[in-house]
């Protein structure tokens, strides 16, 4: 990948996939769409860049495709989720405004009718394609920072790499549908196949993303408390296990743990903490709540 240190410092990459497509576009002979799709996916990325930087996080790099990009930040499940929403809508805005502007401009006589409806045309099928609920899409995004206001976190990362999955793999069976009908679909097809393997990847890689959500829990907890929270109940077993518990956990609440006993009685109430720091014990992680805490 060939690296730009460029807008507030962060680093552009081109993805492989942004290579393949782009040469498979210009041997066909597409050299100005080709161009007009870089500059297009440049300003959507731009959008979540800026939005992302507005809010203060971290941004490390973007990685550049041909249908958009994937803005990989520090701040994975600790920031609150309308601020994801928000970054995440900002990139199809940007293709808002472009085909507006290219309206325009062809209303003002500046570009011609031909070369303004396929600037917006590219601009709609970004927009558009990136708004479906796949991740690391837009829309899986936005599907994925919703669903964490109101269930349990683990639950959510799981629902939505296996929905990305599905989406992803009817993806690639349309696009191979499609070939076998004799209209080639390449890019769509490479695109598919990217997508599919991405959450396969994510899919395997699903405990290192909960662990990482439970390892920012400490600053959560504590923007919650600053401001202000109702806890949200947890009501356990004593002889569920503490990861159980844990998973459980729901990203923008404050839980407080009851724990009862077989005749449906009481026995205690623990707040997050005591359970994250179990959690985060190896030798614990297995145990019951009452082993621990009773």
């Amino acid at each position: 990948m060939t690296n730009w240190n460029l807008w507030f410092g962060t680093y552009y990459r081109f993805h492989p996939l942004f290579s393949i497509v782009i040469l498979l576009s210009v041997l066909a002979g597409y050299f100005i769409e080709t161009a007009t799709l870089f500059a297009i996916v440049f300003v959507h990325e731009i959008g979540h860049v800026m939005a992302a930087k507005s809010f203060g996080w971290r941004v490390k790099e973007v990685q550049l495709l041909p249908f958009g990009g994937v803005v990989v930040v520090e701040e994975q499940g600790s920031v609150p989720a309308w601020q994801e929403i928000v970054v995440s809508l900002w990139g199809p805005l940007q293709n808002v405004w472009m085909m507006i502007a290219a309206l325009a401009l062809q209303w003002c006589g500046l570009i011609s009718g031909e070369w303004a409806a396929y600037f917006i045309q590219a601009n709609l099928f970004i927009a558009l394609f990136n708004l479906m609920p796949i991740l690391p899409l837009d829309g899986g995004k936005i599907m994925q920072s919703c669903l964490s206001m109101w269930l349990p976190y683990h639950r959510v990362i799981l629902f939505s790499c296996i929905v990305s999955l599905i989406l992803s793999a009817i993806l690639v069976a349309a696009s191979v549908l499609q070939l076998l009908r004799g209209s080639i679909q390449m890019n769509l097809l490479i695109i598919g196949l990217f997508l599919l393997y991405s959450n396969w990847y994510s899919y395997k890689g699903l405990s290192y993303h909960f662990m990482r959500f439970l390892i920012n829990r400490e600053f959560v907890l504590t923007r919650l408390i600053n401001q202000g929270t109702l806890a949200q109940p947890i009501v356990v077993n004593e002889r569920i296990k503490v990861t159980d518990v844990v998973r459980l956990l729901i990203r923008e609440k404050y839980h407080l743990v009851y724990v009862m006993d077989e005749r449906g009685i009481i026995r205690t109430v623990l707040p997050e903490q005591p359970l994250l720091h179990s959690y985060f014990n190896e030798s614990k992680r297995g145990c019951a709540i009452s082993e621990l805490f009773m």
